[in-house]
């Protein structure tokens, strides 16, 4: 079955490769408009949005989530793509409400040099670790961690990625994300009907972890409530698209990626789920999926993963290569400069994925905690429009949530236990609770305190 995933891996590589136009103009590179000049369509616009989205990382951690904590984990972890719903409610207000053409120009103006490299922090961090997710589960499907297939695999796929996407920039992650979501619904329902006809499912297996409000899942789902009002603001793969096309194509694109993304990742998740059904002590998830499936379906769960990596990878770097040179403005904006910093970021990935943790749950947690300071920002000035809010009261905010991001790594990897016993997705939600309080209490304060004045 290597030797097979390996096949695949290559076809859809060559594809990407093939289909990927090589960008002649800034225009095209960093904003993904066709040669003609032309905005992505809806089609497109909204497909991109979702294989952006659907990371490999995205679908082990639903199936993950459901195996080890029932359907409540894997719908907790759907629950993070109602951000495409208020992704496009902050998008609306950011760029047609209020004028402004990125997220970096809006925190400028609202708060000068110092919101916009807080801000930016953030963002660099989020696409590195991005980068880094996807890298480890394909080294994952490969082989055991630090095996030679597992070290082969990353470097290969990630050199193939790479260099796609140094040759057109957005607008080839754009026209390779239709060709790889493509692949990845039909592999997608080839897996369900194989599940399906295999004699072995029952509806019933979807229930094996009851509701209990105090377990994990159930737990996890009120996190993912709380963080999907500032998750889609950190998330620069989000916001560029937000950027390409006209308000209605952008509006109607945010809306059909959130129920597109929320279907596939509830019916990749319940394969988890299923397998957790008929778990035996000491069984890990693929041992179980192998042993329920055989190898020829298990070739397509994981080709599932390996056509996710290389979209989301793709985007990550054109995201990392316009954050830089167009929003950061560090280098001359030139086509090989974005490409240079998409070389630097994918090295920076791998450094992360051999030198690195390996939770990839953990990567998402402490991110969406450190988005949370962006919260009372949407909040107060994207959908309040309020133009006064203090620096101190972002600062605060930035502060406070970069505190608890940390708190929740060193909680959640076992370094410290200052909350106590509790499980980690309960330590997430007090910690997740604690900063949007105090953050947009930071707001509320410094909005009185300037009307006082």
């Amino acid at each position: 079955m290597e030797y097979a995933l390996i096949t695949v891996a290559g076809v859809i590589a060559m594809l990407s490769i093939v289909l990927a136009p090589t960008a002649k103009t800034i225009n095209a590179f960093f904003s993904g408009a066709s040669p003609e000049g032309q905005a992505p369509s809806l089609f497109t616009l909204t497909f991109s949005q979702v294989t952006t989205w659907i990371f490999a990382r995205s679908l082990m951690n639903a199936a993950i989530l459901g195996y080890f904590y029932g359907l409540w984990g894997t719908l907790a972890y759907a629950g993070y793509y109602l951000s495409f719903l208020t992704g496009g409610k902050i998008i609306d207000q950011l760029r047609f409400e209020q004028g402004f053409n990125s997220v970096q120009e809006f925190l400028f103006a609202r708060f000068g040099s110092m919101g916009m490299t807080c801000y930016n922090i953030v963002i660099v961090i989020r696409l590195i670790s991005e980068v880094f997710a996807n890298l480890l589960v394909i080294g994952l499907l490969f082989g055991m961690a630090g095996s030679n297939a597992y070290v082969l695999s990353i470097i290969v796929f990630s050199a193939a990625t790479l260099l796609y996407s140094m040759m057109g920039g957005l607008h080839a992650s754009l026209k390779t994300d239709v060709m790889q979501m493509s692949i990845f619904v039909f592999v997608l329902l080839l897996l369900v009907a194989s599940v399906l006809g295999g004699g072995q499912f029952a509806l019933a297996d979807l229930l094996f972890k009851e509701f209990q409000f105090d377990q994990p899942g159930p737990i996890l789902m009120l996190v993912a409530l709380l963080q999907i009002w500032s998750y889609p603001l950190h998330d620069p793969v989000m916001m560029d698209r937000g950027f390409l096309a006209d308000r209605e194509t952008t509006r109607k694109s945010f809306y059909h990626a959130a129920w597109i993304s929320i279907v596939c990742i509830i019916t990749f998740g319940c394969i988890g789920v299923w397998a957790g059904a008929h778990a035996s002590e000491g069984d890990t998830m693929n041992s179980v999926l192998l042993r329920m499936l055989g190898e020829w379906p298990m070739l397509l769960f994981s080709t599932t993963l390996v056509i996710s990596a290389m979209s989301t990878l793709d985007s990550t770097l054109s995201s990392s290569s316009k954050l830089v040179v167009v929003d950061m403005k560090l280098v001359n904006a030139k086509v090989n400069n974005g490409r240079l910093i998409m070389l630097a970021f994918m090295l920076l990935g791998l450094l992360c994925v051999f030198f690195g943790s390996q939770d990839l749950f953990s990567a998402v947690a402490v991110s969406g905690t450190a988005s949370l300071f962006l919260a009372p920002v949407v909040f107060f000035s994207i959908f309040a429009n309020q133009k006064n809010i203090p620096n101190w009261s972002y600062l605060l905010a930035f502060i406070i949530a970069m505190a608890g991001a940390s708190l929740y790594f060193l909680e959640s990897s076992g370094h410290t236990q200052l909350l106590g016993e509790m499980h980690k997705y309960t330590k997430l939600l007090f910690i997740s609770l604690t900063i949007l309080i105090v953050g947009c209490g930071s707001f509320f304060v410094g909005k009185l305190l300037h009307q006082n004045k």
